[in-house]
């Protein structure tokens, strides 16, 4: 027997439907026996289309990476004048108004170090110890002062700041409800070019969404903390929380 299919294609946003109707149809078997039932698959052409949301929100935190590096001749004494820079960064940062939540350490490194000559074996000039922590900061107007107060209380290495959502719940929902009228605008528009009816969406899914900013480099702002007593200027500017979404859409026949 044969099958006819029928497949509607445009440019590569249509795609056959795993959903099949069947016919069937019975034909004797040749000894006799029971009938032979033989189904015909046709398949539902569909719209596979994609689209996005995107909004603009502006940040409610930030975080800010420092450390302390102290080197000595012994890692004894490395460690030691580490320890007592850094007691008074974190005495710094309790005066600043930050809670101990909010401070984390996030590295802690000893390490001898070498200098190198040519043609001679390397030389152990001391150690150097490193105690970096990351820095959450729910008020956005004390970023630049918490930077100015821990350079000053010992901090030689700021390692970034990066700004964020406490919830992106709301930025994400936006996001989501755009995405859907962007994609059923698109669905009609296709279904109007084509001349067809659209027969309901068949399925729909999601990627993207809120993501945290990575750390941006400080280095800008370190320098000015250090020549200025004003506050080390600060622009959180805003964030882009954005969806990817696709669907599925059958058309009527």
């Amino acid at each position: 027997m044969k099958t006819l299919s029928r497949a509607l294609v445009l440019g590569g946003v249509m795609m056959a439907s795993g959903l099949m109707t069947t016919t069937a149809m019975a034909q004797s078997q040749p000894n006799g026996g029971a009938p032979l039932t033989i189904q015909a698959v046709t398949e539902r052409p569909s719209l596979n289309l994609s689209a996005y949301g995107e909004v603009k929100a502006a940040p409610d935190m930030a975080t800010i990476s420092f450390g302390v590096q102290t080197e000595a001749a012994t890692a004894q004494e490395a460690m030691r004048d580490n320890a007592t820079r850094m007691t008074q960064v974190m005495a710094a940062l309790r005066r600043a108004g930050i809670a101990e939540r909010d401070v984390q350490t996030s590295g802690l490194n000893l390490s001898a170090q070498y200098d190198y000559q040519q043609n001679e074996p390397p030389r152990l000039r001391g150690y150097q110890a490193v105690n970096r922590v990351t820095v959450t900061i729910n008020d956005l107007t004390k970023v630049g002062t918490t930077a100015d107060a821990v350079v000053a209380a010992g901090v030689n290495q700021i390692d970034g700041i990066s700004f964020g959502l406490k919830d992106p719940s709301a930025a994400e929902d936006q996001a989501r409800r755009q995405a859907v009228q962007a994609l059923q605008a698109k669905a009609q528009l296709y279904a109007q070019a084509l001349n067809v009816q659209l027969a309901g969406i068949r399925n729909l899914s999601e990627g993207g969404g809120y993501a945290p900013q990575p750390p941006q480099p400080m280095f800008a702002a370190r320098a000015v903390a250090m020549e200025n007593r004003d506050s080390t200027p600060v622009a959180a500017g805003e964030l882009t929380v954005r969806i990817d979404i696709t669907g599925v859409y059958d058309i009527a026949r």
